[in-house]
């Protein structure tokens, strides 16, 4: 990984500072910080199709008084002249913005005063070894893939006086082997620390399974089957679900698809707990209306716990805010894991489908928290515990109420941290952390 070229820290507490002494009685700043300084590899077919290094950062600042508000965000160089400049420019341009604004209604932050830091360092792969050990590993395999790597960067101070830092290094490297039918298997390798060997064996895994792939697939009927849901394959469901299911708001307004179970009417099974785990320590312990995030059980032992509380929210309905973004989405979602070794989930299916991804993940009926989608790729038929088989794609229609309740049978020993791969304007920070699921049954529909 490339040497930052920038000192964000010091210059986004520099920056705050000149925000804080340039405001008027009765002014109150919130200024966030989003940076990075990553490096950027696209594979295909084995080769280098693109490489390159992203130093950026955006700041935004926010005006409020007598409970009116504004936003500006802004471009930031690392120059402290022309940023400091930009800011000032920002600052008028806010109070103009707030002469015509109306007060808020549901604005509230937190006004107390605190200090929040987190700082890791990974150990990353440097770009030519990088490109050495996927040279050498994937030596006679159509590999493509995409890696981006380096310190994501998440800064927040307030006129109050709060400040905080997260700053982590990591990486996440995806990638697919193909066969010549143009059917494939997707891998994931996430963490703070890489490993040769670690990445060696992601690679030969999938490879001996490319005979296998090579077979005539296998076509199924319609009808319920015994499955294995990798760790991939129940993100893109859970993942799906999180978008509203453990919004306070969404409860509170009867439209979170878990309102069932978070009213108590119904159960999971009693190994599911879900938890927003901010110890995993991959999204910051803040958010922008300055409130420390806290660590939330959402569903313990198969039962509704908490959930989800914004600021806006907590005002709007009386409640208590935990440090939730607006939208009260999880960004550091962990699972329990349960005791099926990775070596005994094949032996554990006996016959039926070993499921490695799904995509096109929608909701067919939300009070039901009942989910569609398709089969990807690494979809294979099992039978008496040996990979016989892949399996044409298929539309799949089943209830989460289900799969983690009556047709639960057992968890994975072994979850898989799954980094957020979102590299849309800026690389993402959170994630999730799950274990594979092994169900007496899921429903085939097409």
């Amino acid at each position: 990984m490339n040497a930052a070229t920038i000192d964000w820290k010091r210059h986004f507490l520099m920056l705050a500072d000149v925000i804080e002494e340039r405001l008027a009685p009765g002014e109150m700043s919130l200024t966030t910080l989003a940076a990075e300084e990553s490096d950027f590899v696209r594979f295909n077919a084995g080769k280098v199709r693109q490489i390159g290094h992203v130093s950026q950062g955006t700041l935004t600042v926010r005006l409020i008084e007598d409970e009116r508000q504004a936003y500006s965000t802004l471009t930031i160089s690392g120059d402290s002249n022309v940023d400091r400049d930009a800011v000032a420019g920002a600052l008028d341009g806010l109070r103009e913005a707030l002469r015509d604004a109306s007060p808020d209604p549901h604005l509230l932050v937190d006004t107390s005063t605190w200090t929040q830091t987190t700082h890791r360092r990974g150990t990353l792969p440097e770009i030519g070894s990088l490109l050495s050990v996927v040279e050498r590993c994937a030596a006679g395999l159509d590999f493509v893939g995409f890696y981006a790597g380096g310190a994501l960067v998440r800064g927040f101070a307030s006129s109050g006086g709060s400040r905080g830092w997260h700053e982590v290094e990591n990486f996440n490297f995806s990638w697919s082997l193909y066969d010549a039918s143009g059917r494939a298997i997707k891998t994931t390798y996430a963490s703070e620390q890489w490993s040769d060997e670690t990445f060696a064996r992601k690679i030969e895994e999938p490879a001996a399974r490319m005979p296998v792939l090579a077979r005539a697939p296998r076509t199924l009927k319609p009808g319920s089957y015994r499955a294995w849901l990798a760790p991939s394959a129940l993100a893109e469901l859970i993942g799906t679900a999180s978008f509203t299911a453990f919004s306070a708001r969404q409860q509170a307004t009867a439209r979170s698809e878990l309102y069932r179970l978070n009213r108590g009417d119904v159960s999971l099974d009693e190994r599911v707990t879900l938890i927003e785990d901010l110890d995993l320590g991959i999204a910051p312990r803040f958010n922008e209306d300055g409130y420390r995030r806290e660590t939330v059980p959402l569903i313990e032992a198969g039962r509704g716990a908490q959930q989800l509380t914004s600021a806006r929210t907590a005002r709007e309905y009386g409640l208590r805010p935990n440090g939730a973004l607006a939208n009260e989405m999880p960004v550091s979602l962990s699972m329990q894991a349960g005791d099926l070794a990775d070596a005994d989930v094949l032996a554990a299916i006996g016959t039926g489908l070993y499921i490695g991804n799904l995509w096109y993940v929608n909701f067919s009926d939300r009070m039901d928290c009942r989910l569609t989608g398709m089969t990807r790729f690494a979809t294979f038929w099992v039978e008496d515990g040996e990979i016989v088989a892949p399996i044409d794609a298929m539309r799949f229609d089943d209830s989460l109420y289900r799969l983690l309740g009556s047709e639960l049978e057992r968890l994975g020993a072994t979850p898989e941290l799954l980094l957020n791969d979102s590299t849309w304007s800026e690389r993402s920070t959170g994630g999730l952390r799950l274990p594979g699921l092994l169900a007496r049954s899921f429903r085939l529909t097409l």
